[in-house]
């Protein structure tokens, strides 16, 4: 029979809905049970096994490290509305305001404790609406929480969301939240203002203000552990109703001269001006831009360094590329 070790391992695997671990775990039994001699029922557990695999299982690759994300059936609709990522960076890794960074980290630190929270009758943070131009970092910000907590980041696909049948969006904004129940993960609703606008707004189809309602109600309702965080640069065009149904709503403003030196810092940090920098100077002349402007701007001088076949980065390029992009 199945060692000790063996069976906790199955437990375990089973309590942490790591799936891969779990059949792993019981193949190792099969193959103990086949060195036994017990070569019937060895074989009995591997085909319960394979069958389990294909009737539990729908593969997702994870764009960013092309590792398989599984999801569990009946859900194989979710595989037209959710984009897999497995995040490769953290909040230090961004460049953020400080009352961004104490939003977020409140959130990561009340996650991590939530065992200590929930002795208490309390919930961690995990409902968030970012708001703010494009390029500040909203959509970074959900694959940062996710690296700090080591849990995938699953984006919703609102283009495959929305559906001309009566009642169909509906259905799939419900298998969404059904999937946060059995996995845990970053649940990013991206230009959320296409599904969260105003309910009175007399060009809004039906559907879309029946989707709107529904959501109001799951993300009421939800009592699962994962993140959800809806990301929009148009809050002004949101339900008043939306509001008070996250824990937080953070603002991502515009980065200042200080942020702005911190990200082109960051950015150019392997390399080397062909002169002295005026850091002052340079984030005047970004002044206005956004985080990823600035930073294409750098990637763009240190690509022409490469082609051109120098050395050192040409400060006038910076500039220009920066200018450029203010045009």
């Amino acid at each position: 029979m199945a060692g000790a070790d063996q069976i906790k391992s199955l437990i375990k695997s089973y309590g942490d809905s790591d799936e891969s671990r779990f059949f792993a775990t019981a193949m190792q039994i099969a193959a103990s049970e086949a060195r036994q001699g017990h070569t019937s029922f060895a074989q009995e557990l591997k085909q319960l096994i394979e069958k389990a695999k294909k009737e539990r299982s729908l593969s997702f690759i994870d764009q960013s490290q092309g590792k398989t994300i599984a999801l569990s059936v009946p859900k194989r609709e979710l595989h037209e509305l959710i984009e897999v990522f497995q995040p490769r960076i953290k909040l230090q890794d961004m460049v953020l305001s400080p009352v961004v960074k104490e939003a977020l980290g409140k959130l990561v630190n009340e996650q991590r404790q939530w065992e200590i929270l929930e002795k208490h009758n309390l919930s961690p943070r995990r409902k968030l609406l970012l708001t703010g131009a494009p390029g500040t970092g909203k959509t970074m910000t959900a694959q940062a929480i996710a690296g700090e907590l080591s849990i995938p980041v699953y984006i919703i696909r609102l283009d495959g969301l929305m559906s001309k049948f009566l009642g169909e969006s509906i259905a799939k904004l419900r298998l969404i939240f059904d999937a946060m129940i059995d996995h845990r993960a970053v649940y990013l609703f991206d230009e959320f203002d296409s599904i969260g606008s105003h309910r009175n707004q007399g060009q809004d189809v039906g559907e879309i203000k029946r989707v709107l309602n529904s959501f109001l109600i799951n993300i009421e309702k939800d009592k699962s552990n994962s993140i959800i965080i809806a990301a929009t640069n148009l809050p002004e065009t949101l339900d008043k109703a939306l509001f008070r149904r996250f824990d937080d709503v953070v603002n991502y403003p515009l980065p200042n001269e200080e942020q702005i030196i911190d990200i082109i810092k960051r950015t150019v940090n392997d390399f080397v001006f062909s002169k002295k920098i005026d850091f002052d100077k340079i984030a005047k002349i970004a002044n206005g831009l956004n985080y990823s402007d600035i930073t294409k701007a750098c990637e763009e001088t240190i690509k022409e360094m490469i082609l051109s076949g120098k050395m050192k980065l040409d400060i006038s390029q910076l500039e220009h590329s920066l200018e450029k992009r203010k045009i």
